[in-house]
Order: C-alpha cells, then sequence, then structure tokens
C-alpha cells in the first residue's frame, strides 16, 4: 500500500513575485507528488506565482484585513482541517503569528518557520525581538537561506540553543542557461548592459544604482542598464526616477518578466547592490547564466561569490562605491566573460534545485515525525 502523502500547508502574505515566494514554488514545484501534497494559504491576496505552483486550485486566500485579523485566523484553521495538513510552513514573522494561532501555539499542528534575509531596521524593536524569540521557541524547526542569516539571527540573541538550521536556495540550471538574446531584446553586440533583478523596493538600492551610472555614463557611452521587476513599495519613485534621469534613453525597465532567463542573458554584468539579503534568487540565476554578480560583500552573496573568482564582491555603501567597483569590473570584458563561466560551474556543483529540495525533504519529515 502506498504511503501517505505529507501535506504542507504554506503560510504566506501572497503569492506575488519576489524571492521568498520564488523559493516556495520551486520547492513546491519539486517536492508535490512525490511524497508530499503541497498547499499554501496567503493571508491577503493571491498573486501571480499561485499559477505556478504544482496545483493552482490548493493556493486559498484568507482574506485577512489590516491589523491583526481573527477572520483570517478562523479561515486558517478552517484550511488546515479542510486539506487535512500534517504541518504548517510560515514566512518571516507576520505569518508565524498567525500560524502560531491558529495551531494554539504550536500544539494542534507542527510548525516549520523559515527567514528569508537578515533583518531589517523595522524588525529590530524590542517588540519584535521578542515576537520572534517567543515563537521560534514553539516551532518544530527554524530555517534559513545561508549561513548570514543565521549568524544575524544568532547575533540577536534569537537562537539561544543553535537550532536554526541553513537550507540554501537552488536555481534550475536547465532554465537558466546562457545563450544569445541581444538581437531579440533590440541591443547591439558592442552595448555594455548591466542588470538588476527585483521588487522595486529601498533595500534592492535602485537609486543607488543609478546614481552610478550617472557617474559612469561619460566614460562608457555604450553602458546600458536593465530594469526587472514590479511591485513594491517605492515602485512610483523608482519609475519616476528612472524616467527623470539625465540618461533616461539609457535605462531599460522592462517590469516583471516570466522568461527571466532570457533577460539574464543579454546582461555582461548583475548588480546586487542590496546590504540585507538571504541568498538572493537573482544572484544564482545569473550566475547559473553565466553573468557574473557584483554584490554587496555583506549578506549571503559572500557564501557564493569567490570575489576574484566567480564574481565580484565590494563594501557598497555609497554610489561612489558602486560606480568604482563597476568601472574595474566593466574595463575587462574578458575577465567579466571568464568570471561568468566559474559562476555557472559554481551553480552546477553547490546549488542546484534538487539540493535545494532534499534539504526541505528532510526538514518537513523531521518535523512531521
Amino acid at each position: 500500500m502506498k504511503p501517505e502523502a505529507l501535506r504542507v500547508l504554506h503560510v504566506l502574505d501572497s503569492l506575488a513575485p519576489g524571492g521568498l515566494e520564488n523559493g516556495v514554488v520551486n520547492v513546491a514545484r519539486r517536492l508535490h507528488g512525490q511524497g508530499f501534497d503541497i498547499h499554501a494559504a496567503c493571508l491577503r491576496f493571491r498573486g501571480d506565482f499561485a499559477a505556478r505552483m504544482p496545483e493552482p486550485d490548493k493556493v486559498v486566500v484568507m482574506d485577512k484585513t489590516s491589523g491583526f485579523s481573527l477572520k483570517a485566523v478562523r479561515k486558517l484553521r478552517a484550511h488546515m482541517k479542510a486539506t487535512g495538513a500534517h504541518l504548517l510552513h510560515s514566512h518571516n514573522l507576520g505569518t508565524l503569528i498567525y500560524a502560531a494561532v491558529a495551531t494554539l501555539g504550536g500544539r494542534t499542528l507542527p510548525i516549520v518557520h523559515g527567514e528569508h534575509g537578515q533583518l531589517q531596521r523595522q524588525d529590530l524593536t524590542p517588540k519584535r525581538r521578542w515576537q520572534r524569540r517567543l515563537l521560534f521557541s514553539i516551532c518544530r524547526h527554524v530555517h534559513v537561506v545561508s549561513s548570514s542569516v543565521r549568524v544575524n539571527l544568532q547575533s540577536l540573541g534569537l537562537d539561544p540553543q543553535q537550532r536554526i538550521v541553513v537550507t540554501p536556495n537552488g536555481v534550475d540550471a536547465e532554465r537558466f542557461s546562457p545563450a544569445e538574446a541581444r538581437q531579440e531584446l533590440g541591443f547591439a553586440a558592442d552595448d555594455q548592459i548591466v542588470g538588476i533583478v527585483g521588487r522595486l523596493v529601498a533595500l534592492k538600492r535602485h537609486e543607488m544604482l543609478f546614481d552610478a551610472f550617472t557617474q559612469l555614463s561619460p566614460e562608457f557611452p555604450r553602458l546600458h542598464l536593465l530594469v526587472v521587476g514590479d511591485g513594491g513599495a517605492e515602485r512610483e519613485q523608482l519609475i519616476k526616477a528612472m524616467k527623470q534621469h539625465p540618461q533616461a534613453q539609457r535605462i531599460h525597465w522592462v517590469g516583471h518578466q516570466d522568461d527571466l532567463p532570457k533577460y539574464y542573458r543579454v546582461m555582461d554584468l548583475l548588480a546586487a547592490p542590496s546590504e540585507i539579503e538571504g541568498l538572493s534568487n537573482a544572484v544564482l540565476e545569473a550566475m547559473a547564466t553565466a553573468v557574473p554578480v557584483l554584490a554587496h560583500s555583506a549578506c549571503g552573496n559572500a557564501e557564493v561569490i569567490d570575489d576574484g573568482e566567480n564574481g565580484f564582491l565590494s563594501q557598497l555603501h555609497s554610489a561612489e562605491d558602486l560606480a568604482t567597483a563597476l568601472r574595474a569590473a566593466l574595463s575587462d570584458l574578458s575577465e567579466l566573460r571568464r568570471r561568468g563561466v566559474a559562476a555557472r560551474e559554481t551553480v552546477l556543483k553547490r546549488y542546484s534545485m534538487e539540493a535545494m529540495a532534499e534539504s526541505y525533504r528532510q526538514l518537513y519529515r523531521f518535523a512531521a515525525a
């Protein structure tokens, strides 16, 4: 007799495009039907990535209103029962609060909880630190996407028993693979293209990149910026900044794209100036596509990028820092290509999609045991 599938219910704010959400979809697609039955409860709204889930009809919305919503808690409890879930998987503090209340502090169902980036300023208040410390204690497991996130949480006293485990992101290296796409997207062979991929939010530091581009554009007349991504609190502000930039004709905002590999393939370099990241999906996707990455060294990027070998790491505290680092990287195109080849080799060896899926297989089985 075939054993019963382990039913995992993800609790998310939504499945709108983003790195966290992309990770959930990737794991779900690898595990669903392979001994696991994956469901998702979105607190506020469904989001475009719901269509990428293995069974989109297993994504439901809890109709959360502003503030704390008892209605959403009741719907989550009812959905737990309707699905016969064996465990809940929450993501970041907001969803963990709902998972904790709905499961009566983890007593009715075990909770696996994920933290997907280093804590931001708003997460460092005494109240939020206390909430995490308390709620982490009721979780069967807490996982993070990089060692740097674990160190960050430990430095704040949020892992007193050394229980947090690292489950690194992975990337589909068959989908994200090198190919020619410049002609298709209208770029010339001798254009130099720096890309940035992600939601239009402050932590991605798009405006720093725009300011660095202002400094570099006279030196690099064939340099273009390719901005991929949409949504986020700074969306309107950043769109305005792009339109009003003195080199606006060389900044190409293409919004959210389902066919991401095509856009990585035209880049010479991906810029990832974020100060607060776990392990960026965009970094891994670019590297898989043989695009080297210039990243801030304070994030989980330092765990995958070896400066001088497969990419560029630098302390990026200002637009001047970023311009200096970009100038050095863009001055030797043959070296860019060499590091791009090495970047893909790194991903193939260490960050496969199957390795990521296996981490979650073990995590879920231990939590449900």
